[in-house]
């Protein structure tokens, strides 16, 4: 008894060793964050929480519901568009381009996710794909987009009539501001009960059906939540280069977030983070040299398929390090 006792108190102590190492973690990647302009160019930071923020929200969607989706861009874009359209013709404030951007993601997934979750693998993965097609084909014609042109010298504003978001210092501490607050929202919902209930869909349908479960209901519910966390990045993103274009919507932005994700390790809060930040350090640093972008970034996935299976920060957990640290 003495020695269940001893050994209860030693994995308590353990656990309470790495939460600390995890908050003490936390606190330093913060910090890098906040300082990162002194040394680093704003608009290639502001680009990778942009992108980050993009592949945590279909993360959300893969990692943890099991739901492969290839027309991600549709929120992306579709916020962009939003935005820059609200922003600059209505004149509306930045935060209010932003949440009208996220309204507008939210209702696309809603309808998107309504009839793609009655299907069921690369079924619902072709259903997202052909919806993503479709609104990429509307926001070619539509007047609102300005066809190939795209909507161009959006202007950043004031933010709450007050912050000068012209200035650069300025723009990036609210886009950080908001990757913080997206990731918080993640958080959270991955570790409440509806997200408890979304792991176990992805590891059992079937027995979450018979446990009473409306399966239907908390697909289309992260389905929803995915978008719209998506569309909070499409929206800032527009902010940030001052224009949303067709390239938003197409079938190469859903598969360079999902490019992004596999590399991080999905099912991870991390992982997409690091994933990102690979592929748009990859692309802001070769679009000068005379290495072509896109078969580096093939060569570097290729890579960690075959060494990372479960993806950079995946085997970074399954490692013993990863184990002693409490990830």
């Amino acid at each position: 008894m003495a020695e269940l006792s001893e050994k209860m108190a030693t994995n308590v102590q353990t656990e309470r060793n790495a939460s600390a190492v995890q908050i003490g973690l936390l606190v330093v990647a913060v910090g890098c964050l906040a300082a990162a302009p002194l040394f680093l160019y704003p608009i290639f930071l502001m680009k990778l929480l942009c992108f980050a923020l993009f592949a945590c929200a279909f993360n959300l969607l893969l990692g943890y519901t099991g739901l492969l989706s290839f027309g991600h861009a549709t929120f992306f874009g579709g916020a962009a568009y939003f935005t820059a359209h609200a922003v600059k013709e209505w004149g509306v404030t930045p935060e209010i381009g932003i949440l009208i951007g996220v309204a507008g993601a939210s209702l696309l997934g809603l309808v998107v996710g309504f009839f793609a979750i009655r299907r069921q693998g690369i079924y619902f993965a072709m259903i997202t794909l052909a919806l993503g097609q479709m609104f990429y084909f509307f926001c070619l014609q539509a007047g609102f987009t300005h066809g190939e042109d795209g909507i161009q010298s959006v202007p950043r504003g004031h933010l709450f009539g007050v912050i000068d978001l012209n200035q650069p210092t300025n723009m990036y501490y609210f886009v950080l501001a908001v990757f913080l607050i997206g990731i918080a929202i993640i958080w959270r919902f991955i570790n409440s009960p509806f997200g408890m209930i979304l792991k176990s869909i992805r590891e059992n349908e079937q027995r979450a059906i018979s446990l009473g479960y409306s399966v239907r209901n908390y697909k289309l519910g992260a389905f929803v939540m995915s978008a719209a966390l998506t569309g909070l990045a499409g929206g800032v993103k527009a902010l940030v280069f001052q224009f949303a274009t067709l390239t938003d919507v197409g079938w190469q932005m859903s598969g360079e977030v999902i490019l992004m994700t596999l590399l991080g390790g999905i099912g991870t809060l991390i992982g997409p983070i690091v994933g990102a930040g690979l592929v748009v350090t990859l692309q802001n640093y070769l679009a000068t040299s005379d290495f072509p972008v896109t078969i580096i970034t093939g060569i570097v996935f290729m890579a960690c398929v075959l060494l990372f299976r479960r993806g950079i920060v995946g085997e970074f957990y399954a490692s013993k390090l990863g184990k002693k640290l409490g990830f």
